[in-house]
């Protein structure tokens, strides 16, 4: 099978081949991302991120019977793979690899099958996954591993395809094959839902071309269009030698201003890059809204992003800083012990306010979020003094440190 990502199409979040096509297989941006959010939603909306959808799975063996269990086992772990990928930071996972061999059928809650097709040897079929978020969150936990399970607010994103020299019929092909890569995507589960936008004829190119060059005038208008500050346009262009295709995304999604541009072989090809520039798209936009929320602060350099650009470089993604990475988990950060605690609050407005206080709590560095969900949060901070002594000094934030059944619990008075 020809794979998206190297040897594989099935490590990325929410990818789907179509059937015809299978053999072919911060501290800085915390506040904003956080008040975005409004009070919270409701804890069963986050569950959705534990559910892997639209899943593909094969297999082939003697009998139909054989391939179909083989199939179905090699589609959880492999949907279990794309969960981890899915909420925890590009910048852990190297870390991964000490439980991707984990096995995933214990930690599955429930599946369905959404299509399938068999012969005497061969399996073929589409899946939706649901695993249990208590024994997830409890794994990544206890490996000190790093994510996030709280959804974005949704965005629109609007497939747009152009080229101008192109006949009409091409064009409408084209841009059909564009917006259902799109759609093949599993959208509603990812950590960042999207609802697909058509392209309006309202949108003059001189309009779209200023957006994707991050012109505020420009994507104020297409807010406008939409009814929504959140709409993110995903253009894809081909060369005029046919050679190449280039993808730009620009607007606005729920971490800031997004510009962004990657290019593509297209060596005649429009489906499979489509394809392949969706998953990376998606994944570039599930990315933004990680690094903005795992974490308080930096401790090394910035991974690429799936464009080949660092986000908050000059071509920039809207972080302005750049996504922090990770300070390893159990090693004592420089200016004191090291100390975890679990965050408890009512809804993001809440917790907006505890990471506030708490991070201008005199003494306290190194602050890191390590798992942030709709009620609770993990934190990892230094302090020079014992626990008792930063429970003192977070007295005098009005805040409260008690300890719980499985440790230091932190929240509002």
């Amino acid at each position: 099978m020809r794979g998206l990502l190297g040897n594989s199409n099935m490590d990325k979040p929410g990818y789907r081949t179509p059937t015809d096509r299978r053999a072919r297989g911060m501290a800085a941006a915390l506040g904003f991302v956080l008040a975005a959010l409004g009070a919270g939603s409701a804890a069963a909306e986050d569950t959705k991120v534990f559910v892997i959808g639209n899943y593909p799975v094969e297999a082939s063996a003697s009998d139909a019977v054989r391939a179909k269990e083989q199939a179905l086992a090699d589609g959880q772990q492999a949907a279990f793979r794309s969960l981890l990928k899915r909420i925890v930071p590009v910048t852990a996972y190297a870390r991964l690899k000490q439980i991707k061999t984990t096995p995933a059928a214990p930690l599955i809650e429930g599946f369905s099958v959404r299509s399938e097709r068999n012969s005497s040897t061969d399996y073929i079929a589409t899946y939706d996954f649901s695993f249990q978020p208590a024994a997830v969150q409890q794994l990544l936990d206890a490996q000190g591993i790093p994510y996030v399970d709280k959804q974005a607010p949704r965005i629109i994103v609007v497939p747009v395809y152009r080229a101008g020299s192109q006949p009409a019929n091409v064009v409408a092909e084209a841009s059909d094959t564009w917006t259902y890569a799109w759609r093949s995507l599993d959208l509603a589960n990812t950590l960042t839902p999207v609802t697909l936008g058509e392209p309006k004829k309202t949108l003059h190119p001189d309009t779209i071309s200023a957006a994707l060059s991050g012109e505020g005038g420009a994507q104020r208008a297409i807010a406008g269009e939409y009814q929504s500050s959140l709409v993110v346009l995903a253009v894809l262009e081909p060369s005029a030698d046919g050679k190449k295709a280039t993808v730009s995304l620009g607007g606005q999604d729920a971490v800031g201003p997004l510009t962004l541009e990657r290019t593509y072989r297209l060596d005649g090809d429009l489906a499979y890059v489509s394809e392949f520039a969706a998953v990376v798209a998606l994944g570039v936009l599930e990315g933004r809204w990680k690094a903005a929320n795992a974490h308080l602060t930096t401790t090394s350099a910035p991974a690429q992003d799936g464009f080949g650009a660092r986000p908050g470089s000059s071509q920039g993604s809207g972080y302005g800083e750049g996504p922090p990475s990770y300070t390893a988990r159990g090693a004592a950060p420089a200016g004191g012990g090291l100390i975890r605690l679990s965050v408890s609050f009512q809804g993001m407005g809440e917790w907006q306010q505890i990471s506030q206080r708490l991070a201008a709590t005199p003494g306290v560095g190194n602050l890191e979020v390590e798992g942030l969900s709709a009620r609770t949060a993990r934190v990892a901070l230094s302090y020079p003094g014992s626990p008792d002594d930063l429970a003192r000094a977070l007295s005098a934030q009005g805040l409260s440190l008690r300890n719980g059944p499985d440790g230091l619990i932190l929240s509002g008075r």
